[in-house]
């Protein structure tokens, strides 16, 4: 069948072991030096190791794969881990699963499915008129030029696509003053992103760097290939990470 499930980059993975520890399920093993998939049938997709994932690594890809087998997954647990292994494989996909208790169609915990009202939303301090900030185009990273005149002097806002919709200022408050890119660490090919990136920060003036990400797990790995970006630009761009809540609130922001 044709579904979700991890894909493993082994020229980003150092071996930590860290995604092995977040995998509930016992899909992951690390075999010499590098994290594996070592069983499609105990990886329920849902891609909980990402956001333990320090090197960005890890990604959900759609693909021919055996159907995870939670009770095959449940009886090997019990029988190399015991019963408390059980137990945290469990409470996993509980997370996964809305009040209905059918799974969620994909991803992290971000992918939970949630009714946000007007009046939880957070307004922002948008005080002059409502334009369109926008100064380059195209926007998605993929397309983005190599070279361009908007990238001179800029202020390289490099921003996750569910942003500008969580966010009712984004326009005002995050994109105007900035050239746009735009990806999503979790649906795109974040390697590519990595390089192209680091190819645009080597060939051009660009001043800054701003990470706008959203507050889910899987959205982190924006922050840490646009990190890998600019090390393997070989400049001392400053960088400036801004997470975004899915009510619209701007969580934290840090620079380096």
């Amino acid at each position: 069948m044709k579904r979700k499930i991890i894909a493993i980059n082994e020229d980003l993975c150092n071996g930590c072991g860290s995604c092995v520890s977040a995998c509930s399920e016992g899909a992951l093993q690390i075999i010499d030096g590098k994290a594996r998939l070592v069983r499609e049938d105990f990886c329920d997709g849902f891609g909980d190791c990402m956001g333990e994932c320090p090197t960005g690594a890890l990604i959900i890809e759609e693909r021919e794969a055996r159907r995870f087998d939670i009770e095959e997954t449940r009886e090997y647990l019990l029988k190399t881990k015991g019963e408390e292994a059980v137990r945290r494989m469990d409470e996993a996909q509980k997370k996964h699963e809305p009040k209905g208790g059918e799974p969620l169609p994909c991803g992290c915990p971000g992918s939970m499915a949630r009714t946000i009202k007007i009046s939880e939303s957070i307004s922002t301090s948008c005080a002059e008129p409502l334009m369109a900030q926008l100064r380059n185009w195209p926007v998605q990273i993929s397309l983005l030029p190599l070279k361009a005149p908007y990238y001179k002097r800029a202020n390289l806002l490099v921003a996750a696509d569910c942003c500008a919709y969580a966010y009712a200022g984004f326009h005002n408050d995050f994109i105007k003053g900035h050239t746009l890119a735009v990806g999503c660490p979790k649906l795109d090919n974040a390697d590519a992103h990595r390089k192209k990136l680091a190819t645009i920060l080597t060939e051009n003036d660009i001043d800054s760097v701003e990470v706008a990400y959203m507050e889910v797990p899987c959205c982190t790995g924006l922050v840490r290939l646009v990190e890998e970006a600019v090390k393997e630009s070989g400049r001392n761009i400053p960088v400036k990470k801004t997470k975004i809540g899915i009510k619209g609130e701007v969580i934290g922001g840090t620079s380096r």
